[in-house]
């Protein structure tokens, strides 16, 4: 019985992630290059430098200037959308992002954070209030591990109920579709 619920969750979150792979509007993202928030690449068999965070450790500041720490969120699935107001791919998708979070303002076990990589709060801030969107807006406290930000945006990571990095995805999508609200639902329900 255990391995035929592990291969329904494999399964929903292999629709929810394929499906968007397949209905991806852009196939490409923007350079990541020269933010505040550089992110630290080191080869897999070196250890670690004490200078780039674990997940754990990972925190983000809102716009009133309260932090938020990664590790409070464990208990909820986290969407996780890197993104810059000078990148087109990000912009493009920042529409079907705010569709999805309004589709799930009901579902308290999913949380979005949408982190300005360029960390500039103020100008993220009129850009969102510009468009209308209603998306919390982040900016990162310190680097951001390479396994969440690699060279290029936008960069989504959703994380699962127990912190671990389910799917990361770069390049622009359309986060608009039912099944995506779907599958999101049924990590955050365990099924």
């Amino acid at each position: 019985m255990k391995q035929k619920t592990m291969r329904i969750k494999l399964n929903s979150r292999s629709i929810f992630f394929g499906f968007a792979a397949l209905s991806a509007s852009l196939f490409f993202s923007c350079g990541n290059t020269g933010t505040k928030n550089e992110v630290k690449t080191e080869k897999v068999e070196e250890p670690a430098e004490a200078t780039a965070p674990t997940a754990q450790e990972l925190s983000f500041r809102d716009k009133e200037g309260k932090v938020l720490q990664l590790s409070t969120l464990k208990g909820k699935v986290v969407f996780i959308n890197f993104w810059a107001t000078w990148c087109p791919p990000c912009i493009h998708e920042l529409p079907s992002i705010d569709q999805l979070k309004q589709s799930l303002k009901d579902n308290n076990d999913i949380v979005f954070l949408l982190v300005d990589v360029d960390g500039d709060m103020e100008k993220s801030s009129a850009f969102m209030a510009e468009n209308k969107y209603d998306l919390p807006l982040y900016i990162a406290e310190g680097d951001i591990p390479a396994e969440f930000l690699g060279q290029s945006i936008p960069t989504t990571v959703i994380l699962d109920k127990a912190g671990k990095i389910v799917e990361r995805l770069e390049g622009s999508r359309d986060y608009g579709a039912p099944e995506i609200k779907k599958a999101l639902e049924d990590i955050a329900s365990g099924s």
